[in-house]
C-alpha cells in the first residue's frame, strides 16, 4: 500500500466533496420574460451557456500590484437566452469592451445592460434579442489588484539582494479564478486554455503549459503557452517573479523542475529527486502515465494553504517544498516527500503517522456541530469552512477504511479503471462507487452513503456474555450525548493474536460472536486478548468492558499489540474519558502503561492527549497540577536518556524526530534539568547558528524551554528569539520561533508576542501559528482577539485562515461562563465564512467544561495519582 495520503485526500477532497457539492441542480430552461434580477443570489450558474476554450492575455504590473488582461471565451448557447452571466469578482470590467459573437453568422452583438453583482461575484450580461443556439465568441477586457490576500491573482513578496520585491502567483482554488479574469468559475465547466502573459523581460513567467513562444521587447516580453487539456479553472495557475531552479527528466521523458527564490536552489534537490520517483511510481498505480510535458513545482513565500495541484504547475509553501541540510528538522523533510512516502521512504511508517490524520478526524466529526462529507454549498463564501478535518482527514480515513475493506489489488484495479473512464470529463461520488462496486462484488454504494451522507460516526461497544462477544453501536459525541446515527460497519477483530482474525459487516444495531468459533484454544477464553478495528483501518470508536479493557492493557505492558492498535486503545480511552464515558482515573492507568513506548506515532499521540489532560486538570483540580505534571514526565523521563539530545549515527527518521517531541513536553511540564540543558544550548546557538549542539531538530524544544523562563523581568530569551528570527531567511526556522513565543507564562509576553504575529514583520500565512498561546495566556489571547478582531476581519477574513483565529483561541476555555461570554462578543460579529467553526469551537468549550465538572467529582483521583507519580500502580 505505497500510494500516499495526499493521493487520498485528493480522491476525497475533489470527488466526494466537491463533486457532489457542484452537481445538486439540474438544468432548467429560463423564463426569457424575467431580468437580470433572476440570478441574484443564486447557489449556482445558470447552465445555458456553456464555456469550451477560453484565450486569456493577462499583464501584471508587479510594482503598481495591478494587472490588466482580456479573455475570449468560446461560448455554446445551449438554450434559448437573452442572458450570459459568468463569475467576476473584484475586478473592473470595461464594459464597452464585451461582445458576443455568433460562429454561424459572424454577427457582433453588444449587451444592453452590463451588470457586475459583488454580492454574488457575477457578471450579468442582458442582450436585446435571444442569442442564437450554437457556438460563439464573447470578449472582454477588464483591470484588476494584485491583492494581498493569497488567494485569486496576488502578490507575493521576498527580498533580492537587500531589496524588497513582489511576485505575482494565482491560487484559485476553491472558487477564486473569477478574481483574475471573468469565467464559469465551476468545477464542472471544463474548458481549455490558451495563455499569454506580458511580463519584465528579466522575470520567470510560468503557466500549466510549456512555452511555444517568448517575443522580448525591451523591457517586457510577451509568453504564449501551449493550450493546456480540458480543465476545470480552479486548476488553472500563472506565477512571475525572479527563480532559480533545478530540473531532472524521468525515465519517460517528462522535464520536472522545482523553482525556488534566487540562493536558495540547494534547498530544491531533495524535492526534486522525490518528485521524479513519485511521477513513476504514480504511472504504475494508477495505470496511466503522467499526461502533460512538464511538472514545475515553484515555492511560494506567501501561501495560505500548504499545496495546490494546479496541473502542470504545482505551488507550495517554502517549508512544504524546500529541504536545508544544514537547518530544517526531519518533521520539515518528511512534510516536503509526504507523496508516496511509503514506497520511498518506508522506514518513515507513513501509514503509523496517517493515525494522527485520522484522529483529527475523528474529533471533529465527534462533535454536534460537525457535517457530512458530502454537504450542500448554498454559497461560495461557505466552501472554505468545510476545507477541514472532515473532507479531508475523515474523508481520507473512510477511503483507508475502504480499501482495506476491498482489499489493496482490488482497490487499485477499479481506481485505475474509474480515472480511464472519466478522464477529462466529470464525475459524481456515486461514480466512484459503482466503479469500486464492479470491481469488487461488494455493496460499496450502500456502504459507503452511511458514512459520507450523515455526520458522525459510531462508537461500538462490546463485551463478554456467556463466552460470546456482544456488540452494540451508537453515534459518538464528544459532548456525552446520545446520537441517532446508524453506520454499516466494517468490523475487524483479533483474539489473542494476530493470526486469530475476523471480519465481517455490522449492520444493524447489535450483533453477536460466539468465541469458541473462531478461539481454537478454548483455554484462553476467558483471559485472551480482543482486539477490534484491527489496525484502526476502521472510522470508528471501540468502549470495551472492564474486563477486556484490563486484557487490552495488560497485551499493551507486554508488548503483544501492534503500534497502530496501541495507539487505537488510548486514543478511544481519551475520548471517552472526554465524554464522559470513563473515568480521568482509568485513562492514567491506562497512560501508565506506555511507559516503555517507543514508538514515535504513539507516543505523539501520548504526548498531545497528555497537554490536554493538563489542562483540563489545571481547571478542575489546580491542586493536584503538579503531580499531573511529574506523572507525565515519568512517562517521558526514560525517552530523554534513551535519546539524548544531538542526533545518532544511524539512527532512525522517527527517532529524529521524536527527540524533539520528548524534550518539547519535558520542558512544558516544568522538568528542571531538561530546561537548564535547552537553555545552555541555546546560549551556544545564540554565539554560533552552526553549532552542532543545536540541531534542528531540537530547536523547537530549546525555544519554547527559553520561553517557558522568560517573564516581563527578563526578557533575554524573547528578544533573544525575535533576534533569530529577524536575521534567518529560512522559512522554517521562522515558523519555529514564531510558534514558540507564545509559550511563555506570562501574559504580559503573551500580549506582546500576539501583538508581533499582526506586525508587518510576519507574513500573514505564518500568524496563525502563533495561536496556541500557554495555559496561563488564555484569557490575555481572548481580550487580544476582541480588541483586534476588526483588523483581524480585515486581514484575513476573506478566506480559511481566519477560522485558525477563532478556533485557537476559544477552543481552549472550559467553563459555562465562558461560552456565553464568546456567544455574545460574536453575536454581532459572526460572518458565513467562520460560522460553523464558531459553533464548534463554543460546543468544545462546552465539552470541557463538562469534563472539568466530572473531573472535579470524581472519587479517589487524587489517591490515585499520586500512586501514579510514585510508581505504584
Amino acid at each position: 500500500m505505497w500510494y500516499c495520503v495526499e493521493f487520498v485526500t485528493v480522491i476525497t477532497g475533489l470527488v466526494i466533496a466537491l463533486a457532489s457539492y457542484f452537481y445538486m441542480q439540474s438544468r432548467r430552461r429560463p423564463n426569457l420574460q424575467q431580468s437580470m434580477e433572476q440570478f441574484k443570489g443564486q447557489p449556482r450558474l445558470p447552465k445555458f451557456a456553456v464555456p469550451k476554450r477560453y484565450d486569456i492575455r493577462l499583464k501584471p504590473d508587479l510594482s503598481a500590484c495591478k494587472f490588466s488582461g482580456s479573455v475570449a471565451i468560446e461560448l455554446n448557447i445551449v438554450a434559448d437566452t437573452r442572458f450570459i452571466v459568468l463569475n467576476a469578482a473584484e475586478l473592473s470590467v470595461d464594459t464597452t469592451s464585451v461582445s458576443f459573437t455568433h460562429s454561424s453568422n459572424s454577427k457582433v452583438l453588444r449587451p444592453s445592460k452590463v451588470d457586475v453583482v459583488e454580492e454574488d461575484e457575477i457578471l450579468v450580461l442582458e442582450f436585446a434579442d435571444t442569442l442564437p443556439i450554437g457556438m460563439g465568441l464573447l470578449t472582454i477586457r477588464f483591470q484588476g489588484n494584485l491583492n494581498d490576500k493569497m488567494k485569486g491573482f496576488y502578490a507575493s513578496t521576498y527580498n533580492h539582494n537587500g531589496e524588497k520585491k513582489n511576485m505575482a502567483v494565482t491560487q484559485f482554488e476553491p472558487a477564486d479564478a473569477r478574481r483574475c479574469f471573468p469565467c464559469w468559475d465551476e468545477p464542472a465547466c471544463k474548458a481549455m486554455f490558451k495563455i499569454t502573459l506580458d511580463v519584465p523581460s528579466k522575470l520567470v513567467a510560468l503557466s500549466n503549459m510549456p512555452i511555444i513562444e517568448e517575443k522580448v521587447d525591451g523591457d517586457l516580453k510577451t509568453v504564449s503557452y501551449q493550450e493546456s487539456p480540458l480543465m476545470s479553472t480552479y486548476l488553472v495557475a500563472i506565477v512571475v517573479g525572479l527563480f532559480d531552479y533545478v530540473e531532472h527528466l524521468t525515465s519517460y521523458g517528462v522535464k520536472v523542475r522545482v523553482y525556488c527564490q534566487v540562493g536558495k536552489v540547494n534547498q530544491a534537490k531533495f524535492a526534486l529527486g522525490v518528485a521524479v520517483r513519485t511521477l513513476e511510481l504514480y504511472k504504475d498505480y494508477f495505470e496511466v502515465p503522467y499526461s502533460l510535458p512538464k511538472l514545475d513545482m515553484v515555492a511560494i513565500p506567501d501561501f495560505a494553504f500548504g499545496a495546490m495541484e494546479n496541473y502542470g504547475l504545482v505551488t507550495f509553501r517554502e517549508t512544504a517544498l524546500l529541504y536545508d541540510d544544514q537547518h530544517s528538522a526531519a518533521t520539515n523533510k518528511q512534510r516536503v516527500s509526504y507523496l508516496a512516502a511509503d514506497n520511498l521512504f518506508p522506514e518513515w511508517k507513513v501509514w503509523t503517522q496517517f493515525l494522527d490524520d485520522y484522529t483529527e478526524g475523528l474529533r471533529l466529526d465527534g462533535l454536534a456541530e460537525s457535517h457530512p462529507i458530502e454537504v450542500e454549498i448554498n454559497h461560495t463564501r461557505e466552501i472554505d469552512e468545510i476545507f477541514d478535518a472532515i473532507s479531508y482527514k475523515k474523508g481520507a480515513s473512510v477511503i483507508r477504511m475502504l480499501q482495506s475493506y476491498l482489499g489493496a489489488e482490488c482497490f487499485q484495479r477499479s481506481l485505475a479503471s474509474y480515472i480511464k473512464k472519466f478522464a477529462c470529463s466529470n464525475a459524481k461520488t456515486e461514480d466512484l462507487w459503482a466503479a469500486l462496486e464492479e470491481g469488487s462484488d461488494e455493496p460499496v454504494n450502500k456502504l459507503m452513503n452511511s458514512w459520507t451522507r450523515q455526520k458522525g460516526y459510531p462508537v461500538i461497544t462490546v463485551e463478554v456474555k456467556d463466552q460470546k462477544l456482544v456488540f452494540e453501536q451508537s453515534q459518538f459525541l464528544a459532548s456525552g450525548s446520545h446520537g441517532d446515527g446508524q453506520w454499516i460497519v466494517p468490523i475487524t477483530l483479533c483474539c489473542g493474536s494476530y493470526d486469530v482474525c475476523m471480519n465481517f459487516l455490522l449492520e444493524s444495531k447489535t450483533g453477536t460472536l460466539d468465541m469458541k468459533e473462531f478461539l481454537s484454544d478454548k483455554s484462553n477464553l476467558a483471559s485472551a486478548w480482543v482486539k477490534l478495528n484491527v489496525n484502526q483501518t476502521g472510522f470508528y470508536r471501540v468502549k470495551y468492558d472492564e474486563d477486556l479493557a484490563a486484557r487490552l492493557q495488560h497485551a499493551i505492558e507486554n508488548k503483544h499489540l501492534s503500534a497502530t492498535d496501541r495507539y487505537g486503545i488510548l486514543d478511544d480511552s481519551f475520548a471517552l474519558c472526554m465524554a464522559r464515558q470513563q473515568s480521568l482515573n482509568s485513562l492514567l492507568t491506562l497512560m501508565g502503561a506506555y511507559r516503555e513506548e517507543l514508538e514515535y506515532t504513539v507516543l505523539f499521540n501520548l504526548i498531545n492527549i497528555s497537554y490536554k489532560v493538563e489542562r483540563i486538570a489545571a481547571d478542575a483540580t489546580p491542586e493536584l497540577l503538579e503531580y499531573f505534571k511529574q506523572f507525565f514526565i515519568s512517562l517521558f523521563l526514560h525517552l530523554e536518556d534513551k535519546l539524548g539530545w544531538e542526533p545518532k549515527t544511524g539512527e532512525s527518521h522517527l527517532d529524529a524526530m521524536l527527540r524533539g517531541e520528548v524534550l518539547t513536553a519535558l520542558a512544558v511540564f516544568g522538568h528542571d534539568l531538561t530546561l537548564k540543558e535547552a537553555i545552555r544550548r541555546f546560549h551556544a546557538f545564540l554565539d554560533d547558528r552552526n553549532t552542532p549542539v543545536l540541531h534542528p531538530d531540537i530547536r523547537k524544544a530549546a525555544y519554547v524551554a527559553v520561553m517557558r523562563e522568560v517573564s516581563t523581568s527578563n526578557r533575554f530569551g524573547y528578544e533573544s528569539l525575535l533576534r533569530v528570527y529577524r536575521e534567518t531567511d529560512l522559512s522554517q526556522e521562522k515558523t519555529r520561533v514564531l510558534s514558540s513565543l507564545t509559550s511563555s507564562p506570562d501574559p504580559n509576553i503573551i500580549l506582546e508576542a500576539l501583538n508581533f504575529l499582526l506586525s508587518s514583520e510576519v507574513r500573514p500565512q505564518d500568524a496563525v501559528l502563533g495561536l496556541s498561546v500557554s495555559r496561563e495566556g488564555r484569557e490575555t489571547a481572548w481580550t487580544w482577539l476582541k480588541d483586534n478582531w476588526e483588523h483581524i476581519s480585515k486581514i484575513w477574513g476573506s478566506g480559511y485562515l481566519i477560522t485558525r483565529f477563532v478556533n485557537s483561541i476559544v477552543s481552549p476555555f472550559a467553563s459555562f461562563e465562558k461560552a456565553e461570554e464568546i456567544e455574545e462578543f460574536f453575536a454581532s460579529r459572526t460572518k458565513s465564512k467562520i460560522s460553523r467553526t464558531l459553533k464548534q469551537s463554543i460546543e468544545r468549550v462546552h465539552i470541557n467544561a463538562n469534563w472539568v465538572q466530572s473531573v472535579q467529582n470524581e472519587e479517589h483521583l487524587a489517591k490515585a495519582l499520586k500512586g501514579l507519580v510514585l510508581g505504584k500502580v
